[in-house]
């Protein structure tokens, strides 16, 4: 088994591919995954910026949304079983929590890795990371289902639970806000308008069959075409992931008094603050930001799964290129130029 990894061994520079390695012995809970697919998130760019916070774990693998097969499974396993496929997710679900886990180099060298890693060929994932990907639905596509789908659609049906006569803005359309598009679409709430700065994008929402769309060139600019196509009204939910303090702090501003809530599910830097009104708290706004859409994967997954496999059309528009694992810091430097929503990465 010859293991290949993209390692972050320093913040601020492009991932290492590393092969040879080896990994210690599964403890109880872990489950040794061939990775096939995996996808990038906004997340693991900053992580890889040194935008999270200081690095503690220096040299690591990332990755926290993949899909593949089981290999081989700990003690205590019960959950999957070898040769079942499956998608991993960061966000935790039933199973055991067994932690990360160390891999050496060619020259024994130790390399961490957390409960889930997938910018690799092979990784050992913690049990209540994997899930088995919905009967029908594609291996390569069920890498949304680790990240974008349980927490933008989780959004839309765990938290706003939006009624079909209600108001939501939605402000960046990458993998958590399509998500959260797609939810919508399901419930079949059609007073939505997007913001994002990427016509391409916007066009996506146009081919689902929303035409409210407003390219960001300044706030004020914005916010009188948002006036504009809501009558001067606020949200009653306004929907934010584009990572960007000022963007949530707009997004806060649009939202309707009196019961209107706001959900930001991005990451700005990690020493950015936001600024907020008191009186708008006090007026009964309310602001929140989500953990992965207060999801069960598993659930959600099989929600969703049965909304794509009847409008495959919609799938599609996830994905427009495909990497393979040694060219993921060409993947990393398409993606933060805003052209990609789910670059995707052939690990095989």
């Amino acid at each position: 088994m010859n293991i290949i990894a993209a390692v972050l061994t320093k913040t601020k520079k492009p991932l290492k591919i590393k092969e040879g390695l080896k990994f210690l012995k599964l403890k109880r809970g872990q489950v040794l995954v061939k990775i096939l697919y995996s996808a990038i998130c906004r997340s693991q760019i900053m992580e890889i910026n040194g935008k999270r916070g200081k690095d503690k774990y220096l040299p690591h693998l990332l990755g926290h949304e993949g899909s593949g097969i089981v290999e081989k499974i700990g003690k205590g396993v019960k959950k999957v079983s070898p040769g079942n496929k499956v998608f991993l997710s960061w966000i935790k679900g039933k199973g055991i929590e067994a932690g990360g886990t160390k891999i050496k180099d060619k020259n024994n060298n130790l390399i961490n890795a957390g409960p889930i890693t997938t910018f690799s060929n092979y990784s050992i994932i913690s049990e209540n990371r994997c899930f088995k990907i919905p009967k029908k639905f594609p291996l390569k596509e069920s890498v949304i289902f680790g990240c974008a789908i349980p927490t933008g659609a989780g959004i839309i049906l765990n938290e706003a639970k939006p009624k079909n006569q209600d108001k939501i803005c939605i402000i960046g359309l990458g993998g958590v806000g399509l998500s959260a598009l797609m939810a919508c679409k399901m419930l079949k709430i059609k007073n939505i308008t997007i913001i994002d700065i990427d016509k391409k994008k916007l066009n996506i929402a146009k081919k689902i069959g929303y035409n409210k769309n407003i390219v960001f060139k300044n706030y004020k600019d914005v916010f009188s075409k948002v006036n504009y196509y809501n009558k001067k009204k606020l949200f009653d939910y306004t929907i934010e992931s584009t990572g960007k303090s000022k963007s949530i702090e707009f997004a806060f501003s649009i939202t309707k008094k009196f019961g209107g809530k706001c959900f930001f599910a991005s990451h700005p830097d990690y020493h950015s603050l936001i600024k907020i009104k008191p009186f708008d708290l006090i007026s009964g706004k309310n602001i929140y930001g989500t953990w992965g859409g207060s999801s069960d994967p598993q659930k959600v997954a099989a929600i969703m799964a049965k909304f794509f496999l009847k409008n495959k059309k919609f799938l599609k528009l996830y994905f427009s290129k495909e990497f393979s694992l040694k060219n993921i810091n060409k993947a990393i430097n398409e993606f933060e130029k805003k052209s990609l929503i789910k670059p995707i990465l052939i690990n095989h």
